[in-house]
This record gives structure tokens, C-alpha cells and sequence, in this order.
């Protein structure tokens, strides 16, 4: 585990960063204008796309835990069920269409996506939900952008799924960004004791919310644009969301902001085949109401800092992020979330495009922190995750790859019924196809 105080000390001198691959071509991708716009004269009235990702995940770890059972373990667990430490999937499956209103008019385009495979957003009895809905008006003064899509925040989160280099999140986007949303009767609102079962609610499963995940996504409105200037290429974006995840509608009054910015040094090619060194910076902040035995409200602060590089042949990545209020502690700890709560982390990614082939190689290596402001306390409940993982990706063509990643991964808590749980963590591989349309 790394020192935080030196850790965040040396932040601003880490310059490392990762690029994007799409398919075999490497992308340095800026993805407001990526996922939000057209090319105008490029686009059609309706372009249908989609891609498919199938995908085999086994756990090392052992499976039993010390006087908890084997009721409650999902870092042992291959999601979105938690059932089982092995199975196939066919984890994402999504078709949309985007677009502009008319060909001769590039001021307005669209963008939808629905998911049909079996993943957080689909696994609570449904078979298919909206991923993104959105409309973007173009104007001399700015981009606004209305509905449900994105929101502007980590590289991790804001990249396009099908072109990330990885099959498994970090712990740090997993935990801290990828929200959970509860709903009346989820889970036992009380922590079992140490060495207790651990009691449900009638009728409810204890490894997951009733509610889809958030997504990285919400719905709102969107102020963005991207400003050249020389060699640099600057953009920005503010959103307002009603910050209810996928949810159509909100479930209280208070409204969720979010700022980005970031900053690319253009090194070569156009589009998103740019090379460049980019630095860019977040926040996110609001409310949420959660819901359970009784209902409260809960602030939810996150923001991050994070320098991506990208030359062809070498990519690298460095992100930190930080978050207070709403932090995930596990769908049994549903009201365990006081808003004095603390977590923090990071990842660095290094990424080698062989020349001359089809192969790609990756390294990544993250890690979170969670309830990191009570320490030595009768409150001290800090967790940390750490997880290294190595990674290949075999380009079969330009649509299709495959890509295979083993994790290696090292869970502590101070909290005696977490760190019976994480006892005996280990390796995870997993193996993925991923064909573009």
C-alpha cells in the first residue's frame, strides 16, 4: 500500500498517461465531441452501430469465509449475480443509431443506445434497457446536449466501452464511480456482527441492488465545446443532472453538477487517430435520497486529476480520484454511508503496440482506499484494494479482437466482518471477444 501523503504530494509530478485503441487503430479520443457530435458533411441521417462482447471469467479465491459462510463474498464473485466463481457471459450487447435530423443541417444530431446484454444494467429483471438517449444542438457559442448519456468524469468512465483495453474495471472506478442505487427493502439496513449470518430483508437478495447501476450515465443537460488554439486543443463541459443514474425522472429535489476540462497537446494525425499529451481534471456534486427501513439524504462529492500520453508505440496513464460522502460499502451495508466518509485512489496504465503485428500489451496497476479519514478510531473502518493486472489484445481484424487479462489482487480491511470476507482473495483471468458493427 502506497503512502497517501507522499503519494498525493508527488501527483502533480506523475505524466504519465494512457491513449485509446480503437479496434487497430490507436486513439487519443476526446470524448465530449466523440459521443455528443457529428462531422458536419460526414454524417448521415441514421447510422446503426453496435457492438457485441462475449466473455469467460474464472476466481481463484477461496470460497469460504471465517464464521460469515457463504452468503455474502462478491470480490470471490463473478458479477452482475455474484452467484458463481466461473461462468460465460455475453456481458454487453448493444444496438443504436445516431446521426443528424437532416442531411443538409449538421446543427442537431442524435444519439441512442440500448443494451441487451447481461450486465448491471440489465441483470434486475430487465432484458433490455436505454443506455443513452440524447440530442446535441450545435451553436457558434457553445454545444448543449440534452437527455441521458455520459457523464463528463474520469477517462476510465467517459472512454467508449467497446474500445477499453481491459474486461474488468479498476477498483477505484468500481467502487467509488460506478454508483449503486438502493430502493425500498434492498437489504437489512444494519451490518450483521462479526462472525454472524447476515439477515434479509423477506424477498431480497443480499449480492445485489433491486436498482440498475448507474452507468457512469444520468440525465440532464450539457453545456460543452472544443476550442483549438495552435497545437493545443482545449475543451470543456457543465452538466446539471437530476443524479438518478439510468432512472428516467429523479427521486428528490436537489440537482447534481459536473465540471470538466482538459487541456491536449496535439502531436499528429487528426480525429480520433490524434497523438498528444493531455491533461484534464473533473468534479462531480450532489444528493442522494436512500432509501431502506428509513430514508435519509447523503451528499455525494467526487473529482480527479489525471495526464494521458500517447506515441504510437508506447501508451501510458495516470488518474487519481477522490470522493466523500456516498461511499459504496457493499449491498449489505446499504445505509453505511455517513457523509464524514472518505475514499480515494488510483490507477496507472502502460500499454505496447507491437509493430509489425497484430499484438497489443498492457499493464495496470490500481488502488482504493475507502473510510481512509478514521484511522486508529472506534469509527476506523478503512479497506484498501489492490490489484495488478496484465493484459494482451489479439486484433483479428478491424472489428473484431480479443482480449485476455489476469489480475492479481491483495484485499485488507481494519473491520473484522470485511476482512473475514476478503480472506483468501485471489487471482482473477478473464478472456473476452469483442466484434464492432
Amino acid at each position: 500500500m502506497i503512502n497517501k501523503n507522499i503519494f498525493k504530494k508527488t501527483l502533480s509530478a506523475a505524466a504519465v498517461v494512457a491513449g485509446l485503441s480503437a479496434v487497430t487503430a490507436v486513439e487519443a479520443a476526446n470524448w465530449l465531441m466523440l459521443q455528443g457530435t457529428e462531422r458536419p458533411g460526414a454524417a448521415g441521417r441514421a447510422k446503426v452501430w453496435g457492438f457485441v462482447q462475449a466473455q469467460y471469467q474464472t476466481d481463484s479465491s477461496d470460497p469460504n469465509t471465517t464464521g460469515l459462510g457463504d452468503l455474502y463474498v462478491p470480490p470471490k464473485l463473478i458479477g452482475p449475480n455474484l452467484e458463481s466463481q466461473s461462468q460465460f457471459n455475453v456481458n454487453r450487447a448493444r444496438l443504436g443509431v445516431r446521426g443528424i435530423g437532416m442531411p443538409l443541417d449538421s446543427s442537431v444530431n442524435y444519439f441512442l443506445l440500448a443494451e441487451f446484454g447481461h450486465n448491471g444494467i440489465t441483470s434486475n429483471d430487465n432484458d433490455a434497457a436505454v443506455s443513452d438517449a440524447s440530442i446535441t444542438i450545435n451553436t457558434d457559442a457553445t454545444r448543449i446536449r440534452m437527455g441521458l448519456f455520459k457523464t463528463p468524469g474520469p477517462e476510465e468512465a467517459l472512454q467508449a466501452i467497446h474500445v477499453f483495453d481491459y474486461i474488468n474495471f479498476t477498483s477505484v472506478s468500481n467502487q467509488l464511480m460506478l454508483e449503486r442505487f438502493t430502493q425500498v427493502g434492498d437489504t437489512n439496513p444494519s451490518p450483521p456482527s462479526a462472525g454472524g449470518p447476515v439477515e434479509l430483508l423477506p424477498g431480497n437478495s443480499v449480492n445485489r441492488h433491486s436498482a440498475p447501476v448507474g452507468a457512469f450515465r444520468d440525465v440532464g443537460v450539457q453545456f460543452f465545446d472544443s476550442i483549438k488554439s495552435g497545437k493545443w486543443d482545449h475543451s470543456y463541459a457543465v452538466m446539471i443532472g437530476n443524479g438518478n443514474g439510468l432512472n428516467f425522472g429523479d427521486n428528490n429535489d436537489s440537482l447534481d453538477t459536473y465540471l470538466y476540462w482538459a487541456s491536449e497537446l496535439q502531436m499528429g494525425g487528426k480525429g480520433p487517430r490524434a497523438e498528444g499529451l493531455k491533461i484534464f481534471a473533473w468534479n462531480h456534486s450532489g444528493t442522494r435520497t436512500h432509501h431502506n427501513d428509513v430514508t435519509n439524504e447523503q451528499d455525494r462529492k467526487r473529482s480527479g486529476v489525471g495526464v494521458k500520453y500517447l506515441k504510437k508505440p508506447f501508451r501510458a496513464t495516470f488518474e487519481y480520484m477522490q470522493g466523500e460522502g456516498m461511499i459504496f460499502m457493499g449491498q449489505h451495508r446499504p445505509l453505511h454511508t455517513f457523509n464524514d466518509h472518505e475514499a480515494s485512489g488510483y490507477y496507472m496504465d502502460f500499454g505496447y503496440y507491437v509493430p509489425n503485428s497484430k499484438w497489443q500489451i498492457d499493464l495496470r496497476v490500481d488502488s482504493y482506499t475507502r473510510e481512509e479519514n478514521h484511522p486508529g478510531s472506534a469509527q476506523d473502518d478503512e479497506s484498501t484494494f489492490d490489484t495488478t493486472t496484465i493484459a494482451a489484445q489479439y486484433h483479428i481484424n478491424k472489428k473484431t479482437r480479443v482480449t485476455i487479462e489476469h489480475s492479481s489482487r491483495s484485499f485488507e480491511s481494519e473491520t473484522a466482518q470485511v476482512e473475514a470476507q476478503l480472506e483468501g482473495v485471489g487471482a482473477r483471468t478473464a478472456v473476452q471477444l469483442t466484434h464492432i458493427f
